[in-house]
């Protein structure tokens, strides 16, 4: 018996380490204590009430002591000398019961456990007075599996787990290892194998090429953010003004010996630029820990670490809670699509397919060389719904934008003929990404009732921004990738040939509104050769800008929440770079400053104006004037409020031709006052006829009893208000979309 005990425990293969070492009564009213300490010398057990018991040898590293008369468990602590010949004392893990809530257990087995997290990972405690961290992974398909780390020399010998039965986890309390810790789990594998990996519920992660999990201790953050958290529900009806600045953090402005700010430098610079360009979100690129920089974080190990690179767990906070305080929300990007192949993540993580499908027709991405989440199976989807909600509730996010949406929808993603696997219904459709993204968002809304939940969604999946309880996948809204394809086409051709490609503008209104739809221009559309935004516009130096300016017009102007990625806000010139900052010193051009300049009184009109957000998402808050005249490149539009009783006007010339006296469509007759002229000075425009205001004539035109006559020069966007607003509500149009 001992022979084999000491060669499970020196290979760190002991199934059952409980079941050996510890105190066990020894049937004639005493007890045997057991000690598996290849390292030490002269051991001895010392009892919290007794005499100091000397242990004795059952095999090379394994010892025993056997302590008379107590009556029943009893405390005591170990004591030996280590290889320098200092005497250490310690408290025996393997005196401690199990301290997993077992009904919680069982409900991650059975997918309803939705804080996973506060099940697994490593939690800073105290069982029995005594002090120290408890251990719980998931790995059912495992050996053995020991706890290593900086507290024990990463030696995989000494610190064998408990499995809880049949579950499948595994836990252990190791007294005196506190916040700070490096740690990671060596797991022995079927038949032979064995390999150590990163907590897959690790709160934070040493910074890369690093891989250790880290002890971390329960924060002890204050937030000053009530009265947002509060109110911040109407953002999630879509009934307020939504514009996202997207951000990469770490190349937004590059700076210091890491070459990157801080999520507290972030939350003293970042912030305060987007809150004075009059966004109302800010939306950050995965700041989930990630391997690889130029996976831009989309590459997740880290599913409840914050990624070292910027700071610790409570930097982020931090950053969150200022937000707050200006009146900012904060998105977060996250990927339950699909996760990295490194050696320390979740892949083969007990030695089988554990997290990914074992078939590699579904767990294995062709595209991006990952694996796919297995989310029909009730473990992983605890796992992924445990870090969304982990996100919005410990950092108080106020929504996450859900990256790669369709590849899990599909089971033929970017896949040929013959490598992948139909449903059992012989169709593309996989059931149980539909199934969790309900479960998901259903999850979210009743734990977080105002938070957002935002698909990215690149196909036409039917309802996705639409309730569980009518079919829907629950989010709330739903990237628009449709209209930012057709509009990037358009602007990027040259004026002459725009007539051919006018229904890429008009077109995207036929849908509008089967979703809660938000306009993106985002990172992806500013990398691998797309050029950046004012790179792809045509013309002169001039019209670029001009341009550029009339491209975020027509984004703010649409219906639909708007999102614009960094760098666009100013025109810059050169693609974004994961390795560089932004290039701030294009500000000192009027012609870049006149865009940011644009920006922010796109943002403020939006904000002020109820008519551009009360109904971003219903048809009654938009009407076409002009819509089929391609051959002039013109359009008109107007952009109704809740009420139906107060507008904008909004006309745009899509070509460099002057159109003098040109006739635009009145709903009511009287004066109507310019608020916004892309082509103003202010904006880095050329100040063309400017036009304050322009009144009214009595001649009907495309169904209007009245007619505007304005001078509109070319690559321009204007917007009009009625002076003095509505009279009465009128009588509803026939709509043309």
């Amino acid at each position: 018996m001992a022979s084999d005990l000491h060669r499970a425990l020196a290979e760190a293969r002991h199934p059952t380490p409980f079941d050996d070492l510890g105190l066990h009564p020894d049937g004639d009213g005493g007890w045997w204590v057991r000690a598996w300490l290849p390292w030490a010398a002269d051991p001895r057990v010392r009892p919290q009430d007794g005499e100091e018991v000397a242990m004795a040898p059952l095999a090379e590293g394994l010892f025993e002591a056997r302590i008379p008369g107590a009556q029943g468990p009893f405390a005591y602590r170990l004591a030996a000398e280590d290889p320098t010949g200092r005497t250490v004392e310690w408290e025996d893990p393997y005196r401690f019961p199990p301290t997993l809530d077992e009904a919680r257990v069982e409900a991650i087995l059975r997918g309803d456990e939705v804080r996973l997290q506060e099940v697994l990972g490593a939690h800073p405690c105290t069982v029995e007075g005594v002090a120290g961290t408890r251990f719980a992974v998931w790995a059912p398909h495992a050996r053995a599996v020991s706890v290593v780390g900086s507290h024990n020399g990463w030696d995989p010998r000494l610190h064998p787990m408990r499995p809880r039965g049949a579950t499948g986890v595994w836990e252990l309390f190791l007294p005196s290892v506190a916040p700070g810790t490096l740690y990671k789990y060596h797991i022995a594998t079927r038949p032979r194998g064995a390999h150590v990996k990163a907590d897959p519920v690790g709160f934070r992660m040493e910074l890369r090429p690093a891989t250790a999990s880290v002890v971390v201790a329960p924060s002890a953050f204050t937030w000053s953010d009530e009265e947002w958290i509060a109110g911040r529900g109407p953002a999630r009806e879509g009934l307020t003004p939504m514009s996202v600045y997207e951000v990469h953090p770490g190349s937004w402005r590059r700076t210091g010996s890491q070459g990157w700010l801080g999520y507290r430098e972030l939350a003293e610079t970042l912030l305060p630029y987007v809150k004075e360009l009059g966004f109302t979100h800010v939306e950050l690129l995965p700041v989930m820990e990630h391997p690889l920089d130029e996976s831009w974080g989309y590459q997740t190990v880290g599913y409840f670490a914050p990624t070292s690179r910027y700071g610790n767990p409570d930097d982020l906070r931090a950053f969150v809670d200022r937000a707050h305080a200006l009146g900012l929300g904060v998105i977060l990007d996250w990927v339950p699509a699909h996760f990295p192949t490194d050696a320390h993540g979740l892949g083969r993580f007990d030695g089988t397919s554990l997290y990914e499908h074992p078939d590699p027709r579904r767990g294995y991405h062709p595209d991006w060389g990952t694996y796919v989440f297995d989310v029909g199976r009730p473990e992983v989807k605890s796992f992924l719904i445990s870090s969304a909600l982990h996100w919005l509730e410990s950092y108080h996010a106020d929504g996450l934008r859900v990256d790669a949406v369709a590849s899990m929808l599909y089971l033929d993603y970017s896949r040929e003929e013959g490598q992948w696997l139909p449903n059992p219904e012989g169709g593309r459709e996989n059931h149980d990404a539909v199934s969790f993204f309900r479960a998901l968002n259903d999850a979210v809304h009743e734990a977080v009732p105002g938070a957002v939940m935002i698909a990215e969604e690149s196909t036409a999946w039917p309802r996705v921004s639409h309730g569980t309880d009518r079919e829907g996948l629950g989010f709330d809204q739903k990237w628009n990738m449709g209209w930012m394809n057709d509009t990037l086409e358009y602007f990027s051709a040259d004026p002459l040939f725009r007539k051919n490609l006018h229904d890429k503008l008009t077109f995207g209104l036929m849908y509008a509104f089967t979703e809660r739809f938000v306009l993106p221009l985002s990172h992806d559309e500013v990398v691998h050769g797309k050029k950046s935004l004012l790179g792809r516009m045509p013309g002169t130096y001039e019209e670029r800008f001009a341009h550029l300016r009339l491209l975020l017009g027509w984004q703010w102007m649409q219906p639909g929440k708007k999102l614009l990625f960094m760098g666009g806000e100013f025109g810059q010139w050169t693609e974004w770079n994961v390795g560089a900052g932004l290039d701030w010193p294009l500000l000192d051009y009027p012609a870049h400053r006149g865009v940011q300049h644009w920006v922010r009184a796109l943002n403020r009109l939006y904000r002020d104006e109820p008519s551009l957000h009360h109904l971003d998402f219903r048809e009654e808050g938009f009407e076409w004037l002009t819509v089929d005249d391609r051959d002039h490149s013109v359009a008109s539009w107007l952009r109704w409020d809740r009420e139906w009783k107060d507008f904008v006007l909004v006309v745009a010339n899509f070509t460099p031709v002057d159109r003098p006296a040109w006739p635009v469509p009145a709903p009511f007759e009287g004066t109507y006052q310019c608020v916004l002229d892309s082509d103003a000075e202010a904006f880095g425009g050329l100040g063309r006829t400017p036009v304050d205001r322009a009144a009214t004539r009595p001649e009907p035109l495309l169904g209007r009893e009245h007619r505007l006559e304005m001078d509109l020069p070319g690559l321009t966007l204007r917007v009009y208000r009625r002076v003095g607003g509505a009279a009465a509500r009128p009588r509803r149009p026939t709509r043309r979309r």
